[in-house]
């Protein structure tokens, strides 16, 4: 039986955040994913981050992940890629798939950072060819060049459908039109900005009613919303599109954390069933941990940020950090995590986090 001190599970932004906090004071640390390349949603990111200096503002979310991944070559840390994790077990042994082949790995702490799934959304004719999730799009146009359709209509306002149809129309894409349900844009006003600059119509309040089409989307009915949620009669509108976007939230990907039995809360504003944990990120299972979308649907900025947080928890357990300066490492995350969490979007993401942490079994910070 293989063994490491740290199974960390996804080789997304948390899970190699992670991965370099424990490497960084020596730890021996395996990153598992079940993807044929590492980086999870960064490769897919081609626009500038916002923030400060210190949350890599002004750099590309593909060149982030270009650094994360130098780092983690440079500290020796085994990433196994294309292995599936099927299991985890009391005694925290990892079961995975590589080479076809089961695998178990023996390790002293676990951090889960499994990411998160696209939500899906169901009206007439959503089965049809042509019809996907945004962030599918968007491994098409980003990672294998691919342009999914030629007229475009997203669902979703969130920063996720506005960022994604800026990118569609770089890669060549026409977007007809993008369409919330809410009475107002979900995402920040500077990408909302960008589309409506370049001719994009944005009809907050609306819908699909059907997806047209015999083999393939060829049309969409979209129809207005009263302020009850219910359709206006005679405000339907046709739209020629030949793809449709979905881009209506994600829900944290938890089934690893259900199967250690963790305790679980539901917190609708991070995306649905997320495990308790403490300041520490550690979970009500002692020894097992989250970083990154599992926790909370966020950013990849917190992502990172949780996962650095969980990797120097892991090694202040293990002996390699004392506890000194493992409290100043763990203060200095925090105070980054807070000024993520700021504003319209991140303060309520912050109070649902600070309710989450107390309802949690506790920790030392």
């Amino acid at each position: 039986m293989k063994t490491t001190q740290v199974a960390v599970i996804g080789a997304g932004p948390a899970g190699l955040a992670a991965a370099i906090e424990v490497a960084r004071v020596g730890g021996k640390v395996t990153v598992i994913d079940e993807n044929a390349k590492p980086g999870g949603q960064l490769f897919k990111q081609i626009h500038k981050f916002f923030g400060s200096k210190e949350h890599r503002a002004g750099v590309r979310g593909f060149h982030i992940g270009e650094q994360l991944l130098a780092e983690t070559r440079r500290l020796d840390v085994e990433v196994l890629l294309d292995s599936p994790v099927y299991a985890l077990f009391p005694d925290m042994t990892v079961g995975y798939v590589h080479d076809q082949k089961e695998v178990c790995l023996k390790s002293e702490k676990i951090i889960i950072a499994a990411g998160a799934a696209e939500n899906a959304l169901a009206f007439p004719g959503s089965t049809l060819p042509g019809v996907m999730g945004a962030g599918a799009a968007q491994t098409m146009i980003n990672v294998h060049r691919v342009l999914p359709g030629k007229k475009v209509l997203m669902i979703g306002s969130g920063n996720v459908g506005l960022i994604v149809s800026y990118q569609l129309m770089q890669a060549g894409a026409d977007v007809v039109a993008l369409i919330e349900a809410a009475p107002q844009i979900g995402g920040y006003g500077v990408h909302a900005a960008k589309i409506r600059r370049a001719g994009v119509p944005i009809y907050v309040s609306h819908t699909v009613k059907k997806v047209l089409g015999e083999q393939q989307v060829e049309s969409v009915e979209i129809v207005e919303l009263d302020s009850q949620w219910q359709p206006v009669a005679g405000s339907e509108k046709i739209l020629t599109v030949d793809t449709v976007c979905i881009a209506v939230g994600l829900t944290p990907l938890t089934e690893l954390a259900w199967l250690m039995g963790c305790e679980f809360v539901f917190v609708s504003s991070l995306g649905g069933h997320v495990p308790k944990h403490d300041r520490n990120m550690e979970t009500t299972v002692p020894g097992v941990y989250i970083a990154g979308d599992i926790s909370g649907v966020e950013e990849a900025s917190t992502a990172m940020e949780e996962g650095r947080l969980a990797g120097t928890a892991c090694a202040e357990a293990l002996g390699l950090l004392d506890r000194e300066r493992a409290r100043d490492l763990k203060a200095l995350i925090w105070d980054r995590m807070h000024a993520l969490r700021t504003g319209p979007f991140g303060e309520g993401r912050r109070k649902a986090k600070d309710q989450l942490i107390g309802l949690s079994m506790g920790g030392q910070a």
